[in-house]
C-alpha cells in the first residue's frame, strides 16, 4: 500500500497513486562473383541498391514475424507496435507545474515530471522496487522486446542481485529508488542523502555505473530530497502519469487516458500483492497502449 501526503510551506509533495512478398536473402546482382553487371558511373550498381532494399525489407519482415509469434506466445490481442528512432534532438525536460519545490529552478535541481513532452505516440513503461523476481518476466521482454526503464530499492534487490543483472545485460537501465524505499519528507536532509546516495553506491559497485534517474517512493518527495538527489549526481525525477497492475489501470488525468511521452508505473509484484503475475499485467499494458496506437519507447532515449 502506497503512503500518500501533503506537506505545505518549503516541501512540495507530488501526487502519489496513479499510478509498447519478397524472397528472403536475394543475393545482390552487383556483387563481386555477378556477371553481365556493371556500376554506375562514379556510384554504386541500381542493381546494389535494389537489393539492398530487398535485403532490408526481408529483414523488417522477419522481425515483425519473430515479434507477432512472440505476441501469440504470450496472449497478446494484438502485436506490439515498434516505436520510432530515438529523437536526434532531445526534448528539453523541465518541472511540471505545481511539482516544484522553493527555489528549484535557481537552485537548478532536478526536473520533476509526469509526462516526456514529445509528438511521438510512444509511451515509457517504468517499474519500481523489486520485490518480484519472475524470470517469466524477463522471458517475455526480452521474447516481446519491450523496453522498460526500473528503479531499484536495495533492501528487495540484495536478495538476488543476479537477476538484475540479467535485466542490465538485456539493456535495462538500473536506477535510484533508495535504499529502504523510506516516506523521505519525514527524513532530514542528511539522512535522505544517505537513502540516495548510498543506492548510488549500490548501484555502481553492483552494476558498473550511477544512475543518473532517481524516482522517490511513494512519489513523495521535498526541497531537501531534491538537494540531496543533486547532490548524489541525479539529473531527472521521472514520476508517471499512469499506473499499470494485473488486473486493472489507475490515472493521473481527470481524462483517463493515456497521451504520447506518458510514463507508466507498475512494480515488480507477483500473486502476494496482485491478483496476477508480472506477465499478467505486462499483457494488460500492452494490450491497451497497442489498441491505443501507442508503441512503448526507451525513457532513457528521450533524456
Amino acid at each position: 500500500m502506497r503512503r500518500v501526503g501533503v506537506r505545505t510551506g518549503l516541501a512540495v509533495l507530488a501526487l502519489a497513486a496513479v499510478a509498447s512478398g519478397c524472397a528472403p536473402g536475394t543475393k545482390d546482382p552487383g556483387a563481386a562473383g555477378a556477371t553481365g553487371t556493371r556500376p554506375a558511373p562514379g556510384g554504386e550498381s541500381p542493381h546494389g541498391q535494389a537489393g539492398a532494399k530487398q535485403t532490408h525489407a526481408a529483414k523488417m519482415r522477419a522481425e515483425y514475424a519473430a515479434r507477432a509469434a512472440a505476441a501469440r506466445r504470450w496472449g497478446l490481442k494484438k502485436v506490439p507496435l515498434t516505436p520510432p528512432a530515438p529523437p536526434a534532438t532531445k526534448p528539453a525536460i523541465t518541472t511540471r507545474e505545481g511539482f516544484e519545490v522553493e527555489d528549484h529552478e535557481e537552485l537548478g535541481l532536478p526536473p520533476v515530471f509526469t509526462t516526456v513532452p514529445t509528438k511521438d505516440k510512444v509511451v515509457f513503461l517504468t517499474i519500481d522496487d523489486g520485490a518480484e523476481k519472475d524470470p517469466a518476466f524477463l522471458r517475455m521482454m526480452s521474447d516481446l522486446k519491450i523496453p522498460y526503464t526500473a528503479f531499484l530499492s536495495d533492501y528487495l534487490v540484495k536478495e538476488d542481485y543476479g537477476y538484475f543483472k540479467k535485466m542490465q545485460d538485456r539493456g535495462v537501465a538500473l536506477n535510484n529508488h533508495t535504499l529502504h524505499h523510506p516516506y523521505l519528507p519525514d527524513l532530514s536532509h542528511s539522512r535522505q542523502r544517505r537513502e540516495i546516495c548510498g543506492m548510488q553506491d549500490v548501484i555502481e559497485k553492483r552494476y558498473g555505473k550511477r544512475p543518473e534517474l532517481f524516482r522517490p517512493p511513494f512519489g513523495n518527495y521535498d526541497r531537501d530530497t531534491l538537494r540531496a538527489a543533486k547532490s548524489c549526481g541525479v539529473k531527472y525525477v521521472p514520476l508517471w502519469s499512469e499506473e499499470v497492475f494485473a488486473d486493472h489501470w489507475d490515472y493521473r488525468e481527470w481524462d483517463r487516458d493515456l497521451h504520447p511521452g506518458d510514463i507508466v508505473l507498475t512494480h515488480f509484484r507477483g500473486h502476494a500483492d496482485w491478483k496476477g503475475t508480472m506477465p499478467d499485467m505486462i499483457r494488460r499494458f500492452l494490450n491497451l497502449v497497442t489498441e491505443k496506437g501507442y508503441a512503448v519507447a526507451r525513457l532513457e532515449d528521450y533524456l
